[in-house]
């Protein structure tokens, strides 16, 4: 089959992005061909993909979308395919991968009511509407439980049109034999001591992830602790604001802010701790990424992950809703037991050896590629 795959954004670092190439991969290693539509793309073409990128330009981005999906559907009339499967809320979908949660729940439940009489609302909801609207034929692919029964309770979707994919953790981010190695070397690298401790915080979109969270519990940690403690936060964002942050709390020695990258999996084997006290996060990849790998993590509740952790015994979920003071403690707890440190790592190994964790790219191309009735 000719396939197309579209998504407002592509970039190498982004979880979605990620998901996206994967499953992308699968098909096409089934033998079927692989076009991509997308306003913007960033970083190295696969060998075989048509990657067609879409020449539009508005100020806003509900204007853009508006526009991108006028010359999608153009551009699909000249050049029909099989599945058009989208990344991201849209009409004419065969396929909706879910990595949003439900944008008329949080316009309910977090917006003021006059928000709903602004052009970008009225773009979104409908936009989410051609999906899950009940005369809708899309099928979707879901990969937070949480959010499901939110889209039944908004449009009424039909559930046979729901599909719950296992989560799609590579197999690269799983401990290799020589992890011990790799850890070593990796803390020579970046000058830690054998009791410094490193925390990570891995993900794009620094406000959304929390990172404010983790610098002000990282600069309330007893003074021995905080003091050979280091924070490392990796993603494509703009650090100015968190920069200054960390120079207003007096920790400009000990965090620092990179660039997405990928070599993530040393980051993990070399760090002790991963925090993610993240404000929403519809599934959070990265938590199983470490528990793979053998890294205690520290998340908070509301991730659609976060219930792995406890399944796991793989380190301390913090209860919504979030309070500041609460984490500070966990923070310190955490890093004041090795025992429990190296008990929470080696669960998460255990749990990496028996769980389906693995499996998301094969199940949704199987939905994907599914006879349609």
């Amino acid at each position: 089959m000719q396939l197309a795959f579209v998504l407002y954004k592509y970039f190498p670092f982004g979880g979605l992005q990620r998901d996206f190439m994967r499953i992308a991969l699968e098909c096409q290693a089934r033998g079927h061909a692989i076009r991509v539509y997308t306003p913007i793309w960033e970083g190295e073409i696969p060998a075989g993909f048509d990657v067609r990128v879409a020449p539009i330009k508005a100020l806003f981005n509900h204007h853009r979308n508006e526009k991108f999906s006028a010359w999608l559907a153009a551009d699909l009339a000249r050049a029909p395919v099989d599945r058009v499967v989208g990344f991201n809320k849209m009409p004419g979908l065969d396929v909706y991968y879910a990595a949003d949660g439900c944008f008329e729940d949080k316009a309910q439940t977090l917006r003021a009511p006059i928000y709903k009489r602004w052009g970008r609302y009225k773009h979104f909801a409908d936009y989410e509407r051609a999906v899950f609207a009940p005369e809708s034929k899309t099928e979707i692919l879901m990969i937070s439980e949480v959010q499901q029964p939110l889209f039944i309770k908004h449009y009424a979707t039909p559930e046979a049109r729901f599909h719950l994919l296992p989560p799609g953790i590579a197999a690269d981010r799983r401990a290799p034999a020589n992890a011990a190695e790799i850890r070593a070397e990796f803390r020579r690298e970046f000058g830690l001591a054998d009791d410094d401790i490193l925390l990570v915080q891995i993900g794009s979109g620094f406000k959304t992830k929390g990172l404010d969270r983790s610098l002000k519990a990282l600069a309330a940690l007893p003074r021995g602790l905080k003091q050979r403690t280091r924070l490392i936060a990796i993603g494509q964002d703009d650090p100015k604001p968190f920069l200054l942050q960390v120079k207003a709390l007096g920790l400009s020695e000990q965090v620092q802010i990179l660039k997405g990258r990928s070599d993530i999996p040393r980051f993990l084997l070399g760090a002790d701790l991963l925090v993610h006290p993240a404000y929403n996060e519809n599934t959070g990849t990265v938590l199983l990424e470490a528990v793979v790998s053998g890294l205690p993590v520290l998340v908070s509740e509301v991730c659609g992950y976060a219930h792995y952790i406890a399944e796991a015994d793989a380190g301390r979920v913090v209860p919504a809703p979030f309070e500041q003071d609460n984490f500070n403690r966990l923070l310190a707890e955490m890093l004041g037991d090795d025992a429990a440190r190296a008990k929470w790592g080696a669960n998460g190994l255990a749990f990496a050896a028996s769980a389906d964790l693995y499996s998301m790219p094969q199940r949704a191309a199987d939905v994907i590629l599914a006879e349609r009735a």
